[in-house]
């Protein structure tokens, strides 16, 4: 495998764009979540798109090669609540490895039918498999219950062994990053870097990158469980990412002076995926592919970022406009950052 930081040292790398939009383009029934194996099962599966991978994985492999096709670097791993917590609204929480390995092993094909059908098209070896960690439906910084403000639905150490077996199932299926996304609450991201750590040491095998991304919430600069970015940052800091950005809750143009304030912070590679604008009344999004490529090669010319791609409402489309738009653009070099107290 290529050595992803001389990449990043070379051009903006592309992640892909969201799977859950690609996955509501097939319309897919009750019947189809279920296949034969779970035919019987005593809850609703609609809406549980990780399952996918164990009763549709020719859907998701196929989804991974669009992505690969319109130009993304990195695909993820169809595995956003792919933990015990989070799947135990279906009653499968004893899935989770299994779908874990079984999205890590179809990202994986993909990459590998996708370089043997275009075996002139990149840098061999130059696309990755990130292994997708979600926030958890159970947040260990916030109370459920509004009269009870001290009570927690989680804790510390249930969240990190759930986390705990996902990497193992993710590092086990092959993956080649960790990306821990989408994060509301920095509690549970510490949860998840204690667990790929302690992973890594358990089975004495080198660490592999973690990336990491946070989603500030509103206008207000802060995520969801009160830290502005600059808090969030230092608070995971401590991982030593590969890269740390932004994704979700925001649109390109509402989401740029936080990406801006981030490159100016982070000592590390950053990173930023938008959703297609915001959500209209229907919840769809509408902004176009080049819309959304327009306002991502802004902040590559003003040299922002080093990962880009999409999040919500994206395509294929938005993913290609995106690699078009930014593939001469230098990445943002690494600042040198002063220690100071």
């Amino acid at each position: 495998m290529a050595d992803i930081r001389a990449l990043l040292n070379q051009r903006i790398l592309v992640i892909d764009g969201a799977m859950g939009t690609m996955i509501q383009r097939h319309k897919l029934t009750e019947e189809d979540y279920r296949g034969e194996r779970f035919k019987d099962w005593p809850s609703d599966l609609k809406g549980n798109n990780d399952l996918l991978c164990l009763t549709q994985p020719d859907i998701i492999k196929g989804i991974h090669k669009e992505y690969l096709e319109a130009g993304a670097d990195i695909i993820e791993t169809n595995t956003f609540n792919a933990q015990r917590v989070s799947m135990a609204d279906y009653g499968m929480e004893a899935l989770s490895y299994e779908i874990n390995v079984a999205a890590a092993k179809i990202a994986k094909q993909a990459i590998k039918e996708y370089q043997e059908e275009n075996p002139n098209s990149q840098v061999p070896n130059s696309k990755f498999v990130a292994g997708a960690i979600g926030p958890m439906n159970k947040t260990l910084s916030l109370s459920p219950d509004v009269n009870n403000p001290g009570f927690r639905a989680l804790t510390f150490d249930e969240a990190v062994d759930a986390y705990y077996e996902q990497v193992k199932g993710l590092v086990d299926g092959g993956i080649d990053l960790i990306l821990i996304e989408t994060i509301f609450d920095t509690l549970n991201a510490k949860a998840a870097i204690f667990a790929v750590k302690k992973y890594f040491r358990d089975v004495q095998q080198p660490e592999l990158p973690i990336m990491i991304s946070g989603t500030i919430t509103d206008a207000s600069g802060r995520t969801l469980s009160g830290q502005t970015l600059e808090a969030f940052y230092t608070s995971i800091m401590h991982a030593r990412p590969l890269s740390v950005g932004l994704n979700c809750a925001l649109g390109a143009t509402q989401m740029r002076p936080h990406i801006e304030e981030l490159s100016t912070i982070a000592a590390c590679y950053t990173s930023a995926y938008p959703n297609a604008g915001l959500p209209n009344a229907m919840g769809e999004y509408d902004e176009h592919p080049s819309d959304t490529a327009h306002f991502i090669e802004e902040w590559a010319k003003e040299g922002f970022v080093n990962i880009v791609g999409g999040c919500c409402g994206t395509t294929p489309d938005h993913i290609r406009h995106i690699a078009e738009h930014v593939k001469t653009i230098k990445p943002r070099p690494l600042p040198t950052l002063e220690a100071a107290l």
